[in-house]
């Protein structure tokens, strides 16, 4: 049995809110880093603006506060990224930590959201929560890595939810725990089955409605299904984070058309 990850060392928990606004004309109004997120806009192809969240800490670490922002105005169009997991930490005093996610994406936009994976340390608590506003012509990619815990390492406890609203209306509300201080059952045959990475893609495009997505299988742990709203949700478990990543790269490919 693997020991609990130790606490950060020298350093106190912090309260933390970076933004991200992204303008029609490719501009960044605003780009405010914050805490452990150092914004730093990127070099993109296609269409899109980009900016990678480079971590300038260790975060989260227990009893952090962090929030990441993102409005993409009318016609904008945004790609956001990360340079490295994150890594969830224990505290010295095991209080959780907490991470949200607030999206806004407006009329004839897009935002693709498409960090690398979440991983919660043996010993951490972390809750999550990615809410997203939708105008009726937005477009939205959006992905989500979970790794528990690090290699041969025992996981820690993870809590996320996901609430996607498209013009005011509820698309999606969805909230998942894993870990030893999750309800039973998060490892059993139904949820994880033993499985240490889990992760999932939304895509909502306005062209769904004339021709919603079609429920497939991707490999042996993954499944697509559409969503009305319109929208399609893949849902995967790997045992680990390469093969999550394949899995997730092939729905995308599916769903979008592109690499």
């Amino acid at each position: 049995m693997s020991l609990p990850a130790p606490a950060a060392p020298g350093r106190r928990s912090l309260t933390a809110t970076a933004r991200i606004v992204a303008g029609p004309d490719g501009s960044l109004p605003v780009l405010e880093s914050a805490g452990p997120f150092a914004l730093r806009r990127t070099r993109a192809t296609g269409p899109y603006t980009r900016v990678t969240v480079v971590g300038a800490m260790s975060a989260p670490l227990g009893g952090d506060r962090l929030a990441l922002e993102a409005e993409v105005r009318d016609g904008a169009r945004l790609l956001v990224d990360s340079a490295a997991a994150t890594v969830a930490l224990p505290g010295p005093d095991g209080a959780p930590a907490s991470y949200e996610v607030r999206l806004a994406v407006g009329a004839d936009a897009e935002l693709r959201w498409l960090p690398e994976q979440l991983v919660c340390a043996a010993g951490s608590t972390l809750r999550t929560r990615t809410t997203v506003e939708l105008a009726p012509t937005a477009r939205l990619v959006l992905r989500e890595e979970q790794v528990l815990g690090r290699h041969a390492e025992e996981p820690g406890t993870l809590t996320g939810r996901l609430t996607v609203r498209r013009a005011g209306r509820p698309l999606l509300d969805q909230e998942l725990g894993h870990g030893p201080g999750a309800s039973g059952g998060w490892d059993g045959p139904a949820v994880l089955a033993g499985h240490r990475a889990t992760g999932q893609l939304l895509v909502v495009d306005p062209h769904f409605a004339d021709k919603p997505a079609e429920t497939r299988l991707i490999g042996e742990h993954a499944v697509l299904v559409p969503l009305a709203g319109p929208a399609a949700l893949v849902t995967a478990v790997a045992p680990d984070a390469l093969a999550l990543r394949r899995a997730l790269d092939e729905a995308f490919g599916l769903l979008t058309g592109g690499p």
